[in-house]
């Protein structure tokens, strides 16, 4: 568990840990430099349950903290936690079960709910939908390319299983979004169980708010990172649907990487425009391309929620063709 002036959340944090239904675990905690009360926290409580140890990070940041925690710890299996959030009390249990009945080569994952003291952005409350509906029909990987569809803390690994994805050794941010990509392809099929084992707190401070490797351009360069690396099939025309911000930064990674593409749009206010040296066309020629690749980049919902209906009338498998970066 990596900290970081997590002192408001932090015992109420640790306090969910030790009121787990199991008690064969070791936490591993690594300060990253707090500022805060949390190194007095972490060490008050170390001090008092052996099972909890303190680290000072060795490097900077997230990624650094899990390396370290993750070269310390000795579990067969393997979760990691976030320092303002809670488990439920079954988590590790629940999570454990399922590794121990599937065996290796699977991911045990749980459903995950937000909490906060202020109301909830609409937002947020998709997006929590959106990946426990996944989670439930194990179909997590098919939408990889949209969000993270692995719900992190709110997963649990083999440590064999952890090591063939390269466990945290990548120094690429989003950190949680990049090891999805890994443990997708690395072949894990996902194990889910039915309930809640994971509450997200959201506040002003959280990290996927404040801290520049979240920000919405590191996850698209992360999501063209993966695509050329494992899912581009130069043998196929590739396709960009979409010319706003999103489609747009999209556009300028594939030139930047010498990648050839057509650029398509359902705006007729664009077509024919020249940007970046690609001529813009309509949607409607999607239709006459054989053997194709369509990166979707859509940010209008009425013209993304129609374009998968269509797309789901005629293709039993979305990701065989369609890449829905949106």
């Amino acid at each position: 568990m990596p900290v970081k002036n997590a002192s408001p959340f932090l015992r109420e944090c640790l306090d969910s840990i030790l009121e787990q239904t199991i008690d064969d675990w070791e936490l591993i905690t690594v300060d990253d430099h707090s500022s805060d009360e949390s190194v007095s926290i972490l060490k008050s409580y170390a001090d008092s349950h052996p099972r909890i140890k303190t680290f000072p990070n060795d490097g900077i940041g997230i990624i650094h903290a899990l390396r370290l925690a993750y070269k310390i710890s000795s579990g067969n299996y393997i979760t990691r936690m976030d320092a303002d959030d809670i488990m439920t009390a079954n988590k590790l249990e629940l999570l454990v079960e399922q590794l121990k009945y599937h065996g290796t080569g699977n991911l045990a994952v749980g459903l995950v709910k937000y909490i906060s003291t202020t109301e909830l952005g609409e937002g947020y409350r998709s997006y929590e939908y959106w990946l426990n509906e996944l989670s439930r029909d194990r179909i997590n990987f098919e939408w990889i390319y949209k969000e993270c569809p692995i719900p992190s803390p709110a997963w649990m690994l083999h440590r064999e299983d952890l090591d063939k994805c390269g466990a945290f050794d990548a120094d690429i941010y989003p950190e949680d979004y990049n090891l999805a990509f890994r443990m997708r392809d690395a072949g894990l099929s996902v194990q889910p169980t039915s309930k809640v084992v994971h509450h997200w707190r959201d506040h002003p401070q959280r990290s996927s708010r404040t801290d520049d490797n979240y920000k919405d351009n590191s996850f698209i360069q992360l999501k063209v990172y993966h695509f050329l690396k494992s899912d581009h099939d130069i043998s196929k025309s590739l396709i960009l649907w979409g010319c706003g911000k999103k489609g747009k930064r999209i556009a300028n990674l594939l030139i930047e990487n010498d990648i050839n593409f057509d650029w398509i749009t359902n705006n007729p206010k664009k077509i024919g425009h020249n940007i970046y040296g690609v001529i813009i066309k309509a949607d409607q020629d999607i239709a006459n391309t054989k053997n194709k690749q369509v990166i979707i980049a859509i940010a209008e919902k009425d013209s993304l929620s129609k374009i998968i209906v269509d797309i789901m009338m005629v293709r039993s498998s979305l990701q065989k063709e369609y890449f829905f970066f949106c």
